[in-house]
């Protein structure tokens, strides 16, 4: 293998490596900082069972040179005077300060160490939030632009296909037929939707959700009745917008806490903010809710009523506020 190979696969392993280093640098700035308090801690409770020692030597130091004080002689038979005190005085403590700053100097240092790697983790991080909030700003704005160029030219129903992606198909329902009083299947032609099209904040208001293990749970809000249900969102919409006015900001994993939605990772970042002489946004909360908000879920085992919903969130709150 030529030379050049060679050097050109060591450059490109450490700067893969270096990469990688950098990629998790605020992940191992965190566990060191961590560590090295613990350590420090240690060190420090080390360090404190030798200051007895210490305070005794000084102790005995300045018992002497009280005792020769008083008497205004040494040991040793020499004239000892009150200026004398002093200064021996002073030199004693100075001498156990240094002793003193030797013994937790080591846990000191590594202590500041410590602090300051957990600080730059936090700055490191910081950065990244910072970076991340003006992607997720151009993006949003920029989506956001292509969409009302969208309704402007073709109206907002072929905005709503094209974006859940809806397909009109025929579905099974069972209704209760008026002659007999019995239930029977009948076909139908309705709105179906995977939930895979979606936009991410989007969710489906149907009788099961997901709890926090992942199950398949009942939707305690949802009933056989659309119209209830549009009703029910519809006075829930109107709480989330009282109470976009009185806290001035509203997460939208609070909204779907009101619907018996599971939270997600976005909804406790996105949301909407509420400021009447400067609005940020609309100033209002919106479940996208229409004339027929009645869809079908697509799953696996066929089609489920459901309404389908997308929040007008306003982006990310922690950086609008």
């Amino acid at each position: 293998m030529k030379k050049e190979e060679i050097m050109t696969k060591v450059s490109g392993t450490f700067n893969k490596v270096g990469f990688q280093l950098k990629k998790h640098s605020p992940e191992i700035l965190i566990v060191a900082g961590i560590v090295g308090t613990v350590a420090s801690t240690v060190m420090a409770c080390r360090a404190t069972t030798k200051v007895g020692k210490i305070i005794d030597k000084t102790k005995n130091d300045v018992d002497e040179i009280h005792d020769a004080t008083a008497k205004g002689i040494t040991k040793a038979g020499e004239d000892y005077s009150i200026e004398d005190s002093k200064k021996d005085l002073s030199v004693v403590y100075l001498q156990t300060g240094v002793k003193l700053a030797k013994l937790y100097a080591p846990a000191i240092a590594l202590g500041t160490l410590s602090i300051t790697s957990i600080l730059a983790s936090n700055n490191i991080l910081r950065k990244r939030n910072v970076a991340l909030a003006a992607a997720y700003a151009t993006v949003d704005k920029s989506f956001k632009e292509y969409r009302k160029r969208v309704i402007e030219r073709f109206g907002k129903e072929i905005d709503r296909e094209l974006k859940y992606n809806i397909k009109a198909e025929k579905v099974s329902e069972t209704v209760i037929d008026e002659e007999t009083g019995k239930e029977k299947k009948v076909k139908k032609t309705a709105f179906v939707v995977n939930p895979s099209d979606v936009s991410g904040y989007a969710r489906f208001f149907e009788k099961y959700t997901m709890d926090e293990d992942g199950n398949s749970v009942l939707n305690p809000h949802w009933e056989n009745n659309n119209e209830y249900n549009l009703m029910f969102l519809k006075a829930q919409e109107k709480y989330a917008n009282d109470l976009l006015r009185a806290k001035k900001r509203l997460f939208l994993n609070d909204v779907y806490d009101m619907l018996g939605l599971p939270p997600t990772k976005a909804g406790q970042v996105v949301g909407w903010v509420y400021d009447a002489e400067h609005p940020i946004g609309d100033n209002y909360v919106d479940f996208g809710l229409y004339a027929d908000n009645l869809s079908y879920s697509d799953f696996v085992n066929g089609a489920d009523p459901a309404i389908l919903l997308d929040f007008n969130v306003d982006g990310n709150i922690w950086e609008l506020m």
